[in-house]
Order: structure tokens, then C-alpha cells, then sequence
């Protein structure tokens, strides 16, 4: 007889399943795929069969070139994947109601959090405060992935489902090194880099911002080498290969060979606080308030403010 709770909810999916289909999709090759999951490839079909017997339609086409999907497939793919976000989601906010008593914070390179965290500790002593050092890479999805819960970081940042506060403007410095002709200048402007190469990131919206480009004239900014990494980028800058637009929250890390220059005629970066929109983790809040009035930076009066 029917289970009366599964014909009026629908089939109950297994989400071990529905995991392996979404594997299988994006290798579109069941031995790959197999072996991403560490499992025997036999058994992975089988278990992907299981999945369309309990969905009723059948998911992949199997081919001598390979695996694709079926019409049904195509449509339930970002289904999938949202479900499989959606659990993960639900887990993380089940746990930490569970523990709100716990809270990591990360940080980005050159950015102190020191104060913020001392001061959190000091109010909460029985909180688990925690702070985890972040690559800039890392940053976009180590909150949605609920690694950290707060990242102090700058922007440019994809803040969607974000929340963002930012707490302090941050001059903008030019690195190069110690033989560069503008070395040792009090400071310079966009018209002595006009022609000098910029190192390119992967983002387009961090090239636009730390490579001002384009320049507020219309020009474009040189063109300098592709790189994925910041050390290949103080590499390259090092061998006299580039100069680069950074913060200037790094001159106290520089390597010996670099120096940094200020620029004077571009707006500022900006320092924030970004957390999950939706999270009410009552650390959360107490701990932008302590980020609010402890990491204020040079000149930022001690005030933050949300954006939208």
C-alpha cells in the first residue's frame, strides 16, 4: 500500500543521490565521476538508477562518448544543486542555533583584527571566539560556505546575500621597486603611471577597481601579465616588470626589495565588515559593534556605516 505522507508530499529524495547526479552532470562521464566520489563506477549507476526509479524519469542518456543529459535532466540540474545548498543551509543555521555561543572571524591580508576580537573576548568570556586567516580568492564564498562568519576585508566584494559595513576609508599606494624611477617620491599621480604596466587578476571588478581602469580621462590602463596570486604579482613588480596599485595597508609587510609610493588622485578603498544577511548569530552583532568602534584606521573617526 502507498505510504500516504510520500503520494501527498511528492517522492522522498535521497540527497546522497541527488549529490552523484549533480557530479555525473558536471563530468558528463560516469568513470570521472566515479572517481571524484571515490566510489566503484558500477555502483555509482547504480545508484543513479535508483534516483530515476524514485523520480520516475530518466536523468542521464548514457553514450558510447560519454553521458549527457536528458531533457529532464537539463531541467532538474540547478534544481539540484539550490536543493543540495538548501540542506547544507539548514544544517549550518541548525548547528548554530545549537552553539551560539561560537563565532569565527576572518580576516584578510594586511588587515588587523586584534582589537575587535580582544574586545569581544573580553565581553562574551564564556563565547568561543575564533579567527581564521583568509586568501583573497577565499573570501567570496568562505562566508556563504559558512567557514567563517564574519570576514573584515575590502572591497570590491560580490556583496550578494551579504551584509556589508564599512568601517574605514584606506589610501591607495603604487608598489615598486626600490630602483624604479618613482621610488622614493612623496607621492605621484595617474598621469606618472600613464604608460607603466599594470599586473591582471582573473576579476574583472578587482581590475577595474586596484588597476584604475579605465582612468577617468576614458584611457585604459597598460596592460601588464596575468597572474593568480599575490606573491606572483610582488614578483613580478620585484623585477622590474610591473608596478602595482595596492593599499596601503601592506607597506608593513613589503618585501625588502619593494617600496610604496601614495597616490593622490584616486578615491580611496575601504575597509569592511561583511557577514551573512540573514544570520542573527547574537555574536554577530556584538561583534560589529566592537569592529565599529575598534577598527577605525587612520582618519576614519571611529564610525561605520551599512550598505546596501
Amino acid at each position: 500500500m502507498p505510504d500516504s505522507h510520500a503520494s501527498a508530499g511528492g517522492p522522498d529524495l535521497d540527497l546522497r543521490l541527488v549529490r552523484y547526479f549533480t557530479v555525473v552532470a558536471d563530468h558528463r562521464h560516469f568513470g570521472r565521476a566515479a572517481a571524484a566520489l571515490h566510489l566503484a563506477q558500477p555502483h555509482l549507476s547504480r545508484q543513479i538508477r535508483r534516483l530515476e526509479d524514485q523520480m520516475g524519469v530518466r536523468l542521464l542518456d548514457r553514450t558510447p562518448k560519454g553521458t549527457r543529459l536528458s531533457e529532464a535532466g537539463e531541467d532538474f540540474l540547478p534544481r539540484a544543486k539550490a536543493l543540495l545548498r538548501s540542506a547544507t543551509d539548514a544544517l549550518a543555521y541548525a548547528r548554530a542555533a545549537a552553539r551560539p555561543s561560537r563565532i569565527t572571524i576572518g580576516y584578510a591580508t594586511d588587515l588587523i583584527v586584534t582589537p575587535a576580537v580582544r574586545e569581544l573576548r573580553r565581553r562574551h568570556p564564556e563565547a568561543d571566539v575564533r579567527t581564521l586567516h583568509l586568501g583573497w580568492k577565499q573570501i567570496p564564498t568562505a562566508l556563504l560556505e559558512h567557514r567563517v562568519d564574519a570576514v573584515v576585508t575590502r572591497l570590491p566584494l560580490p556583496t550578494d546575500q551579504l551584509r556589508v559595513t564599512v568601517l574605514y576609508d584606506e589610501p591607495r599606494v603604487l608598489v615598486v621597486p626600490l630602483d624604479h624611477r618613482l621610488a622614493g617620491r612623496e607621492s605621484i599621480t595617474l598621469d606618472d603611471i600613464a604608460d607603466e604596466p599594470l599586473p591582471r587578476m582573473p576579476d574583472p571588478v578587482w581590475n577595474a577597481f586596484w588597476r584604475v581602469d579605465p582612468r577617468p580621462d576614458g584611457s585604459r590602463a597598460p596592460d601588464g601579465p596575468l597572474v593568480d596570486a599575490i606573491e606572483d604579482k610582488l614578483e613580478l613588480i620585484a623585477a622590474g616588470q610591473a608596478v602595482s596599485i595596492a593599499p596601503a595597508g601592506v607597506r608593513g609587510n613589503l618585501r625588502a626589495d619593494l617600496t610604496a609610493v601614495p597616490v593622490e588622485d584616486i578615491e580611496p578603498g575601504r575597509v569592511v565588515l561583511a557577514t551573512r544577511a540573514d544570520d542573527r548569530n547574537r555574536l554577530l552583532t556584538a561583534f560589529r559593534a566592537s569592529a565599529k568602534a575598534h577598527l577605525v584606521g587612520p582618519g576614519a573617526g571611529g564610525r561605520g556605516r551599512a550598505v546596501a
